[in-house]
């Protein structure tokens, strides 16, 4: 079938987050699969009724306010920043207290501090039948929509309140550029393949305080009254492969006869 590619920027940051609801990880590399970047909200800390604790209520999710203050990070060597743990952890995330103190998730010691810091039952595990992304195993937002938020917010507003996974530089595209790219495919790097669903709806989360970001009490509404409370874009993996901060992002629509 032939394709219609348009070039609409390069991948500015790659966060993941090994600790679904914890502060996240920058990378600058990272394994694409089937079901989203490497290590990517593998693990989750559940409530007492088998709930994943989240900052909302929904069937699956429990709301346990606070647990973005703690931090969440696989050792490995792409790793953004000096503080390279190269500890042989096999791959199991850490998670780390505001305080610092840091735990293998698979150490129960890990639940019995979560359970002592937050007064109630947490127990971490790693995901097997439910779910533990929102909607999908990937999203994306663009520095142009990003900009745009800024204009309303009248000051910056951190990427990371939006724990997105991707971070596309769109440069001077317009604002909410990528509401144009639903249905399309992102070529990234000329390997990594996505298919591009709906908007992301955003909750009270993007408003709250995480490890590294203060509170804000304005995200929401002004998505809400400007964007139909949606920021960046859902994605599934057509085509899994590396991808690299850096890396060229194409645009790629079935042309019509």
């Amino acid at each position: 079938m032939p394709y219609e590619e348009t070039p609409v920027g390069q991948v500015q940051a790659l966060y993941r987050y090994p600790v679904k609801s914890t502060a996240g990880q920058a990378v600058r590399a990272s394994a694409v699969t089937g079901t989203g970047l490497q290590h990517d909200r593998r693990w989750a800390v559940y409530t007492g009724d088998g709930g994943i604790a989240s900052g909302k209520r929904t069937r699956r999710f429990r709301p346990v306010p606070g647990l973005m203050q703690w931090s969440s990070v696989v050792e490995d060597n792409n790793i953004l920043g000096e503080n390279n743990f190269l500890d042989d952890n096999g791959g199991v995330p850490l998670l780390l207290s505001p305080e610092g103190h840091r735990y293998r998730v698979d150490d129960p010691a890990a639940s019995r501090a979560l359970s002592a810091a937050f007064g109630r039952e947490l127990t971490l595990r790693a995901e097997t039948g439910a779910g533990h992304h929102d909607e999908t195993p990937l999203h994306l937002v663009t520095t142009s929509s990003l900009t745009a938020l800024e204009d309303l917010a009248g000051g910056a507003v951190d990427d990371r309140r939006f724990r997105a996974n991707i971070v596309i530089d769109t440069g001077s595209q317009p604002a909410f550029c990528e509401d144009d790219w639903v249905g399309a495919e992102l070529v990234l790097g000329g390997e990594v393949v996505l298919r591009l669903g709906e908007g992301m709806p955003r909750c009270v989360m993007i408003d709250q305080a995480q490890a590294g970001v203060p509170a804000e009490t304005k995200a929401l509404k002004l998505l809400g009254s400007s964007h139909s409370a949606e920021f960046g874009l859902q994605a599934h993996v057509v085509r899994t492969g590396m991808l690299r901060v850096g890396d060229a992002v194409v645009l790629r629509r079935s042309r019509t006869a």
